[in-house]
């Protein structure tokens, strides 16, 4: 099994209707995705007082070849394209198998 994790950082003028198309749009991608075994997303809490990032993405897949359909998609690169990199001032990533 693959698991990906994304954190993101909004820019400071990132609206909140901005921030709920990217959940919006990201949380339509197991629809049309099937290689998607398990796919959370969520706002950061503010539990912490600094230096958390803004916006996660948990995205799991049964091999590596599931997790390049889902990265090459061009539904997913629609979705980064026209939401997320408008808002975007900071990304990591990891992919890891477990």
């Amino acid at each position: 099994m693959i698991r990906h994790i994304v954190l993101l950082t909004w820019t400071d003028d990132a609206t909140d209707e901005q921030k709920a198309a990217v959940a919006k749009h990201l949380g339509e991608l197991p629809a049309v995705i099937p290689q998607l075994r398990r796919y959370d997303l969520g706002s950061d809490l503010g539990l912490a007082a600094s230096g958390n990032s803004d916006f996660a993405i948990v995205a799991e897949f049964d091999s590596v070849a599931d997790y390049e359909v889902y990265r090459d998609h061009p539904q997913h690169h629609a979705v980064i394209n026209e939401h997320i990199v408008p808002i975007k001032a900071g990304r990591a990533a990891i992919q890891y198998e477990f």
